[in-house]
């Protein structure tokens, strides 16, 4: 199969043609770009002057966590927007490995019945997606939750000697499997009181098979910038890429946010440090978060004890947060489906309640914590000025969600890249040059993707083009898997790679 793009200008690596260039794809790779006019294809694409450029490379999502790679494995809404790769295992929760065939670390997000586990290790979890087939490329770091939780159970306990060398043991094989990484959820019960040691020392496997560091702050707000300090410090003890998931200015703390941004950029000349975000200001939380941090004692078990213990109860309703019922929504709900759209306004009109607070509660009680919430607590204007620093990557933390699921969809979902470049061309936040660098090259370069993140003679043929942010065409692996406001109708072939470490 061969493909024709005529008419483009070519933006990668930092750069931006100046001419319209043809491009021509043979097969998966980039085999040619210059001036084709007598060139045949078997498909010829006229650009039309739009802009050209490497697939972009999304670092954070969550369609392991929601199980979506299985319900909705074209992942439509990531090659809506120009998506072709994503990398998942974020937040300390993995799809693999699984010591003992469980999937809990992710039941905060989904139902975790809706799937059979039919592998333990990460290759056979790799080799499963094969199977499935996928519309974009995905590539997972290993969760440390996930492993911690199937050697303690629900404890917090630290780590014992023989439970450490287990750990290490599994990291390695998953590394090695083709494991990109380790991430960390600190800000979940199951991680919070996790020693920063037990970190440190599990970095040293990764820093050996030379993987990536993503982690979930453990606190944020007024503790933001000792988080991040500490994090700063395993990056340069672990010396090895480091990424802050999600790093966002929460509103009441932009001095705080604006701290770690300088403490991130002064660090950034020594160590390998980077942070994510996304171009809105609404967060989604699990609805235990709003719980204080004193009935956070325990798993979900121990938790729904405590918001139905009578006592117990009422202590909770006195230390939860005053919320503006219209900043909150309900994007899960559990069983409780028809609750999924409401607000916290809605909610406690709904049960005739006379604060937030007891709409908070009485949600946490019928839902039994199984949802989550759109929370608006993100200043804007600070994203944006975020945005322009060069440890700054762009990522949805989303997943490409099936239709048919019970869950009200963010808008981060299907427009993280698109509002990014319409704000980078309206707003002028920084060059369209370096704004295409943030989502392709700069990842591609951190993960280790080889021949992916430039428009190259060579380099596999993931591509997107886009005309004032707006997607006209995605290709994965040298199809045509969107074009003109719709996903192929050949696309069902899915041509989506499975992609391991160690292909670097």
């Amino acid at each position: 199969m061969t493909t024709l793009i005529r008419n483009v200008y070519i933006v990668s690596g930092g750069r931006r043609s100046l001419e319209r260039q043809d491009v021509f794809v043979s097969g998966n790779k980039i085999s040619a770009i210059g001036s084709f006019p007598q060139r045949i294809a078997d498909e010829v694409i006229d650009a039309q002057g739009a802009y050209l450029a490497p697939g972009f490379i999304d670092i954070n999502t969550d369609s392991d966590h929601y199980l979506s790679l299985f319900s909705n494995p074209q992942q439509d809404d990531f090659l809506r927007q120009g998506v072709t790769t994503i990398i998942g295992g974020q937040c300390g929760a993995s799809l693999a490995p699984l010591l003992y065939g469980s999937l809990e670390s992710i039941q905060k997000w989904v139902d975790i019945n809706k799937v059979n586990t039919n592998w333990h290790l990460v290759a056979e979890f790799l080799e499963t997606l094969e199977k499935q087939k996928l519309g974009v490329n995905f590539g997972t770091l290993v969760g440390h939750s996930t492993v911690r939780r199937a050697l303690l159970g629900e404890s917090l306990r630290p780590l014992t000697e023989n439970e450490f060398k287990v750990f290490e043991s599994v990291l390695e094989q998953a590394m090695l499997e083709g494991a990109f990484g380790f991430s960390t959820g600190l800000a979940y019960i199951h991680s919070f009181d996790t020693p920063e040691e037990e970190i440190k020392r599990l970095l040293q496997t990764i820093k050996k098979r030379e993987g990536v560091y993503a982690t979930h702050l453990r606190k944020t707000g007024a503790d933001l910038t000792e988080s991040v300090q500490n994090t700063i410090a395993l990056a340069r003890g672990g010396a090895i890429p480091t990424i802050i998931s999600h790093h966002l200015p929460l509103q009441g703390f932009e001095d705080q946010y604006r701290q770690s941004l300088e403490m991130i950029h002064e660090a950034s000349s020594q160590v390998s440090i980077y942070f994510d975000l996304y171009p809105f200001d609404v967060s989604v939380l699990p609805l235990y978060t709003f719980l204080p941090q004193w009935a956070k004692n325990g798993g979900i078990d121990v938790m729904n004890a405590n918001i139905s213990d009578e006592w117990l109860s009422k202590k909770i309703l006195k230390d939860l947060p005053a919320i503006e019922g219209s900043n909150f929504t309900v994007a899960r709900a559990g069983d409780n489906h028809p609750l999924v759209g409401y607000s916290l306004t809605e909610i406690q009109e709904l049960y005739g309640l006379k604060t937030g607070a007891e709409a908070i509660l009485k949600l946490m009680q019928v839902t039994r914590l199984k949802a989550s919430i759109f929370f608006r607590n993100v200043n804007l204007g600070l994203v944006k000025e975020a945005l322009k620093s060069s440890q700054s990557i762009v990522a949805s933390n989303a997943a490409s969600f099936s239709e048919a699921l019970n869950i009200k969809k963010p808008d981060r979902a299907s427009k993280t890249f698109t509002t990014f470049l319409k704000m980078v061309e309206k707003e002028n936040l920084m060059t369209l040059e370096e704004a295409v660098r943030k989502i392709t090259q700069l990842p591609a370069s951190i993960y280790g993707l080889k021949d992916r993140g430039e428009v190259k003679e060579g380099f596999v043929a993931d591509l997107a083009c886009f005309k004032e942010g707006e997607i006209k065409l995605t290709m994965v692996g040298g199809e045509v898997a969107y074009r003109d406001d719709e996903i192929r109708k050949e696309f069902p072939r899915r041509s989506g790679k499975v992609l391991r470490h160690h292909d670097r």
